[in-house]
C-alpha cells in the first residue's frame, strides 16, 4: 500500500492518520465490523479513553483472527459520542501510539449523539488489505 499526504493540504499526522491509502490489486480485502469499548465478558468501562484503548485492543483480535496486522489497515471510521478536541486528542494520541513509525490509514471520524449499547462512547471499524505477493 502506498500511504500519501499531498503537499496542499495540513499534516494529519499528528492526528494519527492518512489523507490517502492507495492500495494496488490483487489483494484481499478484509471488513473488520465497529469495535467498541467492552472486553470479552461485555463490560463497558464508563471512561472515554478506556473505552478507546479496548477497542483498538479488540481491533487488533478481530484482525489476528483474519490473519492480518493493524500495518495492512488501510482505513477506518471512528465514530465518537459527544465529541470534543479533548476527545479528539485521547484518540489522536491512541492511533499513533497504535501505529507507531507505521504510516497510518486513512481516517474518517463522524461525531454521534448515540452508540448500540448505553454507555458507549466509542467505535471504531476497519478495512485491511492484505496485498497478494506473486
Amino acid at each position: 500500500m502506498k500511504f500519501i499526504n499531498p503537499e496542499g493540504l495540513y499534516d494529519p499526522r499528528p492526528n494519527g492518520y492518512s489523507h490517502v491509502v492507495v492500495a494496488d490489486a490483487p489483494g484481499r480485502i478484509i471488513y473488520i465490523a465497529g469495535q467498541g469499548g467492552e472486553n470479552a465478558n461485555g463490560d463497558l468501562p464508563e471512561d472515554f479513553g478506556a473505552q478507546v484503548g479496548q477497542a483498538l485492543r479488540n481491533l487488533h483480535t478481530a484482525l489476528a483472527a483474519a490473519g492480518a496486522a493493524h500495518t495492512e489497515v488501510a482505513k477506518v471510521t471512528a465514530l465518537i459520542v459527544d465529541h470534543s478536541e479533548a476527545r479528539l486528542a485521547i484518540f489522536s494520541k491512541a492511533l499513533r501510539t497504535m501505529w507507531g513509525d507505521h504510516p497510518a490509514p486513512a481516517c474518517t471520524l463522524i461525531p454521534v449523539p448515540r452508540l448500540a449499547l448505553d454507555g458507549m462512547l466509542f467505535e471504531i471499524e476497519a478495512t485491511a488489505i492484505e496485498q497478494q505477493i506473486y
